[in-house]
């Protein structure tokens, strides 16, 4: 007897499953579904992939979301299993080595079965991190993009807004270097409307600034960590900010973000570090870097922030 699907639907030529645009989301913690969330609400995606090891958690996350594929576009979602277990009470060149023990065991599958793929890096220590995932993948580092200070400008340029009473996509300014306590804010380069706020205040940003301006690249510095203190862990804006990056890749739209990338070579930079710099990105990943001018101050900021990672980075084994 012919089956309710066999009587309903007559089939008439054999689907090609392949995914046009296939996304997957290593690590379902806070971070990893407000990125899922993210890519599925801006409809980013034909196919969302879920990775991590937490099993149970993995499958309920996947079927929470799957039951809820009638609200968005995307209709496929699948899970699957990947990494080592945590560990606790670790120093930082510690949590640096397991975290790229994680990696080793997720990047040379990824690599293998999506060989085009471009991979974002979000863990933390990202711009290391990003530079440990060019080297397991063997992929061209442009293929390789660390979500860098996109999020850390973002804030920077809302606070400036804040502080002016002027929308922040209306306020234009940069952070650039490690994602973390060394990044670099390019006063210079704080605009409205064109205008530089350094001509109006030649302080801007330095201890000398009645105004204060330099406490907003604090907030900055210090906003994840007060974010953590209130409610546990960051999640929504890291998770906006990387759908903003996914779509300026797929939608090949050549968008300048600050993402981490390789520089050396760059600002009198010696060796191997990726670091957030104003990068176009597009369909190939990032197609190229802007050049921006820095005062000598900022360039020095910029070199001992490459400096910081690579003191963290040459102690790695892979």
């Amino acid at each position: 007897m012919s089956t309710v699907k066999e009587q309903l639907i007559k089939n008439l030529v054999v689907e090609d499953k392949t995914s046009n645009q296939k996304i997957t989301v290593v690590g379902v913690g806070a971070v990893g579904m407000a990125c899922a969330v993210c890519i599925l609400l801006k409809d980013m995606a034909d196919e969302l992939a879920l990775v991590d090891i937490a099993e149970d958690k993995l499958k309920g996350e996947m079927m929470d979301l799957q039951h809820g594929s009638l609200f968005f576009a995307t209709s496929k979602i699948v899970g699957g299993k990947a990494g080592v277990r945590q560990k606790e009470g670790e120093s930082r060149l510690s949590l640096v080595q397991r975290n790229v023990d994680i990696m080793k065991s997720v990047i040379p599958s990824l690599v293998k079965y999506s060989p085009d793929c471009k991979i974002l890096i979000v863990s933390n220590p990202v711009d290391i991190l990003t530079y440990v995932v060019w080297k397991l993948s063997g992929l061209p580092a442009t293929r390789i993009i660390g979500s860098g200070c996109n999020l850390d400008s973002a804030r920077f340029r809302y606070l400036i807004g804040d502080k002016l009473g002027v929308h922040p996509t209306s306020c234009h300014g940069w952070i650039i270097g490690e994602h973390g306590d060394s990044s670099v804010p390019l006063w210079s380069g704080v605009n409205v409307a064109g205008v530089p706020l350094k001509t109006l205040n030649p302080n801007l940003g330095t201890d000398s600034d009645k105004d204060k301006w330099k406490n907003i690249h604090k907030q900055v510095v210090e906003s994840a960590y007060e974010i953590i203190k209130l409610k546990g862990y960051t999640s929504w804006a890291i998770g906006l900010s990387v759908t903003n990056l996914v779509e300026s890749i797929l939608k090949n739209l050549r968008r300048v973000h600050p993402v981490s990338t390789m520089v050396k070579g760059l600002y009198g930079i010696k060796e191997e570090v990726f670091l957030s710099v104003p990068c176009i990105l597009g369909q190939s990943g990032i197609s190229d870097i802007v050049k921006i001018n820095l005062t000598s101050e900022e360039e020095e900021l910029l070199k001992k922030s490459a400096d910081t990672l690579w003191n963290i980075q040459k102690d790695l084994s892979f």
